[in-house]
């Protein structure tokens, strides 16, 4: 590989929440003494990012005067191209694009342009943590559509449950997450335009979060809700960002997609409104340097890396960990442990598991907080040494203990 993922990077006194902020809010408690940290909690990544993101910084930061600007040309010819390389995503025009401060902020604007405080949304179970903490913050009712596993124990949407809680909640927004946290699922084309069908049919607005879509794993191919119908193109608020793909998250810089003039000018005129949705000049230049052609390369070797952890991580489990149960995901590079079936074995809840696992510095996410009763959270994307030091842990402290 060109790139480096095999490093392992040292981020205290970094400004990085995943190793210095153990011990406060939601976040793992602090290993015991003898044990250093593992983060695999916080969704970001353990990797030094493509090269060309602190370029541009850089040059830019060299010059010394940051005041009020406006997006450059090449900023929208970046996502355009992007969009066109990575997702197939033909006829996008820069009025089509939006900044946002977060993909959590657009989606907040977006609900607040379509429905009131006190407005059912749906949402499907397993949910991201981020979902709930902006609805019930913003006074919206949360109403879960759970997904079901097949007979294979592939994640998958129950459009009959859809329908029904459309229908007796008179909901008429829904968030949809292509692909899915915390499950894995890179929805396939079909599946997007059943849903769609759904949503079509009770005349729901959908804002679709779409920020994992260029973490795609062992060759899966994301597909942009947008993409599956005419009806799905002007019906959709989508979301992107490159933080995730390239670890920016605290840069802050995400954008929406919105081909209806409709809808887009009802959400610009809530984001508007904030006087807060404004670009930073430095985000804007670290996303021109994400979506240079260093950058395609770099997402390829990331996904192939991260594709090889998730396969040691899933043998690993199925090997060692009788009664834990995973789903393997095609997108992402989260792993969501349903643990049920080995607590109820052992004797041994979830919280005493979780202090095991904390305990010896494995710090991985509590899964009760994304609405499963029995489950953790845990982040692949490290080198792959790091990840077998984690899972050695997990075996000789916690599950096999």
């Amino acid at each position: 590989m060109k790139y480096d993922f095999t490093s392992i990077m040292d981020r205290h006194g970094k400004d990085a929440i995943a190793v210095d902020g153990l011990g406060d809010g939601f976040a793992p408690k602090r290993p015991k003494e003898g044990f250093d940290v593992i983060p695999m909690w916080v969704a970001d990544m353990n990797f030094p990012t493509v090269p060309t993101i602190p370029e541009a910084i850089v040059e830019r930061a060299k010059h010394p005067a940051y005041g009020y600007f406006d997006p450059s040309d090449e900023y929208f010819d970046s996502i355009i191209d992007w969009q066109r390389t990575r997702n197939g995503v033909e006829g996008l025009k820069r009025e089509d694009i939006g900044y946002e401060n977060g993909v959590l902020g657009g989606v907040v604007s977006a609900l607040k342009a379509f429905a009131a405080p006190g407005d059912a949304v749906l949402i499907h179970s397993p949910t991201y943590i981020g979902f709930t903490g902006a609805c019930d913050e913003n006074g919206f009712r949360i109403v879960h559509s759970p997904l079901v596993k097949d007979a294979d124990g592939v994640w998958r949407m129950d459009y009959a449950d859809m329908d029904a809680k459309i229908k007796e909640h008179n909901i008429h927004v829904a968030i949809f997450c292509n692909p899915h946290n915390p499950c894995g699922r890179v929805w396939e084309p079909e599946e997007i335009k059943q849903a769609m069908e759904v949503y079509k049919a009770n005349d729901c607005v959908v804002v679709s979060d779409e920020i994992w879509s260029d973490i795609m794993l062992a060759g899966n191919k994301h597909t942009p809700t947008q993409s599956v119908s005419d009806d799905a193109r002007t019906r959709t608020v989508a979301m992107y960002a490159p933080s995730k793909t390239f670890n920016l998250a605290g840069l802050v810089g995400s954008y929406h997609i919105i081909y209806s003039k409709y809808l887009r000018d009802r959400v610009t005129a809530v984001s508007s409104k904030t006087d807060y949705n404004d670009m930073n000049v430095l985000s804007m230049h670290a996303l021109i340097g994400a979506y240079k052609p260093e950058g395609h390369q770099w997402v390829d070797e990331l996904c192939e890396t991260l594709t090889g952890n998730v396969d040691y991580a899933c043998d690993y489990i199925s090997d060692h960990f009788d009664g834990v149960e995973v789903s393997k995901p095609e997108g992402t590079y989260m792993l969501f442990l349903d643990c049920t079936k080995w607590c109820e074995n052992h004797h041994t809840s979830l919280d005493e598991l979780e202090d095991r696992l904390w305990d010896v510095g494995v710090a991985v996410q509590d899964g009760r907080m994304f609405k499963h009763p029995c489950a953790i959270r845990m982040n692949l994307a490290l080198p792959l040494s790091r990840v077998k030091e984690a899972f050695g842990r997990m075996d000789r402290y916690a599950f096999n203990a």
